[in-house]
């Protein structure tokens, strides 16, 4: 027997009741007022003699569908209280149970690209002006759904209860207009600011067989999303309920979360254009405005083309821009943009092609920042900004810097030549509220430090530029502003300037000790990378305890550093084979050196990024640990085996060399259509490590033992190019495995007689390289299950990328299998182990032995031909995949 409910009776005559929690009883009864009773979805309830059935009822949960028809489990309304004029109130009762058979209600997760999202349960309002079967069916269908529902009986109380819960999904019923006009009703909806993401349904009357089709244009202009055709069949009813929720409802809550990103938009500092594929201009964010004098609605909808264009850039520049664009590629470069009031100024410019649906490139996004070369495009820019902040006042110090862009909003870096001329020039330029507030950081030794890196900049490439635009931001944070902070204005902010640089996001504050920035600028919110490899996250350094087990997950590691974990763990198993000493670098070099590697590899790319190259660093890393790999080579062939395993796919540009010869890249027309991207991959890196000392991880190797690492890299990296994968196969096989095996078999030697051969052989040992790094580049399948099928999904997806665009450019299809309509990922895996991986590890695992992988193999191996006898097509069985979900 459960405890009274508390009632509530609210301004708007609406009678608000909840049972105890502790009541469990079948039907919940409550007693409302004076007058009769009428029975309601199981609910008793009391009405005044001159009420009609409520108007609104609401139901969180509700107990199993009884067997008895509705006319024996509820009293109509006409029968109670029809005496005296019409008169409808709102009533919403709420009951909670705690029956067992009662749906629990459960939010759920939904992604819409990087964001991940949780939408509360559905709540659905049901307009029907009398009860009847179909009313009822569509309430256990909600109740079977798990969603929240609202009855109404009127339009009047309908748009009441619309108004206060924002139901994702109205059923409206259209079957008889002498209740109410149910398009009337639908556009009064829809006239309200909650209905732009409401689902309305529209229930009209069955047609028979010689009836003619209606048209459902009315209907749609009306405001209604779809049609049910009478039907009181529960599971019709909830089939089409949850119809709905997967189709319209999760798109409209996805569009409603893309709101916050708009607002995230309007509020970045920098400068945001967003342009159709035609270059038609949808959207620029305030900082856009600012700098370029326009307003929204002057841009909007035009096509850059009509816009004032600045005649100081190259006269093929905008041709190079869009031949690079169109082809999906980034650009980036500075650019002169002319604004509104008819000044040209210069721009950091990066443009970031967005593919849609088939693969098509749909936009384009400009992320530009001012670079101030010239005197009046300064003091022109910096006085429009100023309007804009001096309106605040500048309550603080902080503040004042926030409503400044970046450096280029700063202080004229040309005209400071001395601290006593600072404040006098700078008010003479600036409002005095700016001079001001200079004149405060001034005084702290950092301004220097600042000053220096804007000299710097103003004759630096695009790259250090944008390097050094980073290192201000990390310096303009508010307490880098304090003169507390520092004491000595001399050469020290210099070296500490270099050191950030190399860091990307540390800032020493003194001595040796190093923080974490908390303003760091960078596309994918990246952690700052370690100085040292004992200062890293506790969260990294966790994960990176394992990576010496063949079954460490990088895809866990690759989460936890957003997509860069490269540095990481290249850091973690360089020191472990001790690579600084052999090339006598430093850590930090070494660390600058992973950066700019890692830079280089594409993110867009579903599998060729720095995820692979530190998957394979990892493989290649393991098989050294292995006695006989290691007892076969010198010191200086592991050292080079890391490296090549790290640069091994720089600069992949996530297609075939295949692609690239049959489009006439540049990169197949430099290298002869011969091994293009090896040859590129090994180029690059060491145009790389070279370009700067800072990086330059060889600079202290003398100059016969760096000829024999280069050499020894770029014969291992041309390896991997699968050309000459059989070549390198049987080779191997035959200068390796037989004739150890005739060996062994006509002697008591051991593996350390055999090994000590093979390094007194060093074509021997270029082939067990060879061998090494191919096998760790696509050792994929050897893998633990749930690891190769994440590495199958995301090769499948690249090359399926591949195929839409062959097909796009009218190029020759190079692997027509991979067509994402029609290929069957386990038949593409199981051909892939028959012909190239089964025969290479059953070599690799003689001579290093090699069981776990191959057992993982075999698991793997069964997997895939589970499927394929299944006629699965996908990574997994539908039901696990459910099951996962």
């Amino acid at each position: 027997m459960g405890c009274a409910p508390s009632i509530h009776v609210s301004q708007s005559g609406v009678i608000y009741c909840r049972d105890s929690d502790e009541s469990n009883s079948p039907h919940q009864t409550t007693t409302i007022s004076q007058g009769t009773a009428a029975t309601l979805h199981g609910l008793f309830i009391k009405t005044d003699a001159a009420d009609t059935i409520p108007s609104v009822l609401a139901y969180q949960s509700r107990q199993p569908q009884p067997t008895c028809p509705a006319h024996q489990r509820r009293e109509p309304a006409g029968r109670e209280g029809r005496s005296g004029g019409r008169h409808c109130c709102g009533v919403e009762a709420e009951t909670q149970t705690s029956q067992t058979s009662v749906k629990q209600v459960s939010t759920t997760e939904v992604q819409i690209g990087p964001m991940r999202l949780t939408q509360d349960p559905i709540q659905v309002l049901l307009i029907f002006a009398k009860e009847d079967k179909q009313s009822d069916g569509f309430w256990w269908a909600c109740d079977r759904a798990g969603y929240r529902c609202n009855i109404a009986r009127t339009p009047e109380s309908a748009l009441e209860c619309f108004l206060d819960k924002h139901h994702e999904i109205i059923v409206i019923d259209h079957r008889n207009s002498r209740y109410f006009d149910a398009e009337a009703l639908c556009r009064a909806i829809r006239a309200t600011k909650p209905a732009e993401h409401t689902v309305i349904l529209s229930v009209i009357p069955r047609r028979s067989a010689d009836q003619e089709e209606i048209s459902v244009l009315p209907l749609l202009h009306a405001g209604f999303n779809r049609v049910f055709f009478e039907n009181s069949s529960i599971i019709v009813c909830y089939n089409e309920l949850i119809q709905i929720e997967y189709g319209e409802v999760r798109s409209q809550f996805k569009l409603r979360a893309c709101n916050s990103v708009f607002t995230a938009l309007d509020h970045c500092h920098e400068s945001i254009e967003i342009t159709s594929d035609d270059h038609v201009i949808q959207y620029v964010n305030p900082a856009f405005e600012r700098m370029m004098g326009y307003q929204k609605g002057e841009l909007i909808g035009k096509e850059l083309t009509e816009l004032p264009k600045s005649d100081k850039n190259r006269a093929d520049l905008l041709d190079t821009i869009n031949t690079c664009i169109k082809r999906g590629k980034e650009w980036q470069g500075v650019y002169y943009a002319r604004r509104k009031s008819g000044d040209s100024i210069q721009q950091h410019v990066k443009i970031t092609p967005v593919t849609g649906q088939g693969g098509k490139i749909r936009h384009f996004v400009s992320i530009k920042k001012l670079c101030c070369t010239n005197e009046s495009n300064k003091q022109s820019y910096k006085i429009h900004r100023d309007g804009k902040c001096s309106g605040d006042q500048f309550h603080s110090e902080s503040h004042s810097l926030r409503c400044k862009n970046r450096r280029k909003e700063s202080i004229d870096v040309k005209s400071i030549t001395s601290r006593s001329s600072d404040a006098p020039s700078l008010q003479n330029r600036r409002y005095s509220s700016v001079a001001r507030i200079h004149s405060m950081t001034i005084e702290a030794p950092i301004t220097k430090v600042i000053n220096i890196i804007n000299s710097a900049q103003e004759n630096s490439p695009v790259t250090v530029a944008e390097a050094l635009d980073r290192v201000l931001e990390i310096l303009r944070t508010t307490e880098l502003y304090s003169p507390q902070l520092g004491t000595k204005d001399e050469d020290p902010h210099t070296s500490d300037l270099v050191g950030g640089l190399m860091t990307d996001g540390l800032r020493r504050l003194s001595g040796n000790e190093y923080v974490f920035s908390k303003n760091m600028n960078q596309s994918h919110g990246h952690l700052s990378l370690p100085v040292t490899i004992n200062d890293v996250p506790p969260c990294i350094a966790r994960l990176l305890e394992n990576e010496e087990s063949w079954d460490f997950n990088i895809f866990e590691l690759e989460a936890v550093t957003h997509k860069k974990p490269l540095v990481y763990l290249g850091m973690k198993i360089f020191a472990r084979f001790g690579v600084c000493e052999s090339l006598d670098c430093s850590e930090a070099t070494l660390r600058a050196w992973f950066q700019v590697v890692e830079a280089n590899y594409h993110s867009s790319n579903s599998y060729h990024n720095s995820t692979h190259a530190a998957d394979v660093l990892h493989a290649t890393a393991f098989f050294l640990g292995k006695d006989r790999v290691k007892g076969s080579l010198d010191h200086l062939d592991i050292v080079a085996a890391l490296i090549a395993a790290t640069v091994h796919d720089v600069d992949h540009p996530g297609r075939t060399n295949s692609f690239l010869c049959n489009a006439s890249s540049e990169l197949a027309v430099l290298y002869n259509d011969t091994a293009v991207l090896e040859s590129h991959h090994t180029a690059l890196a060491f145009q790389l490590t070279a370009k700067d000392s800072k990086c330059n991880i060889f600079k202290n190797l003398n100059r016969n033992h760096y000829r024999t690492l280069r050499q020894a890299i770029i014969d291992m990296v041309l390896a991997t190019e699968m050309t000459k994968h059989f070549e390198h196969v049987n080779k191997f096989v035959n200068s390796i495995i037989k004739p150890s095996e005739e060996s062994n078999s006509n002697s008591e030697g051991s593996d350390c007689d055999c090994t000590t051969n093979l390094k007194n052989f060093p074509d021997n040992q270029t082939l067990i390289k060879r061998m090494m790094i191919k096998c760790a580049d696509v050792a994929n399948p050897c893998r633990p299950l749930e690891l190769c099928i994440e590495w199958a999904g995301r090769i499948s997806e690249e090359y399926f990328a591949q195929t839409d665009e062959e097909k796009r450019q009218g190029l020759p299809v190079v692997m027509p299998v991979f067509d994402r309509n029609t290929c069957s990922i386990p038949k593409s895996q199981i051909s892939f182990i028959d012909y190239f991986i089964m025969d290479m590890f059953d070599a690799w695992d003689a001579f290093a032995h090699l069981p776990v992988l191959m057992q993982h193999l075999a698991n793997n191996y069964k997997h895939w031909k589970t499927l394929d006898e299944l006629k699965c097509r996908s990574l997994r069985l539908p039901s696990e995949n459910n099951n996962g979900s």
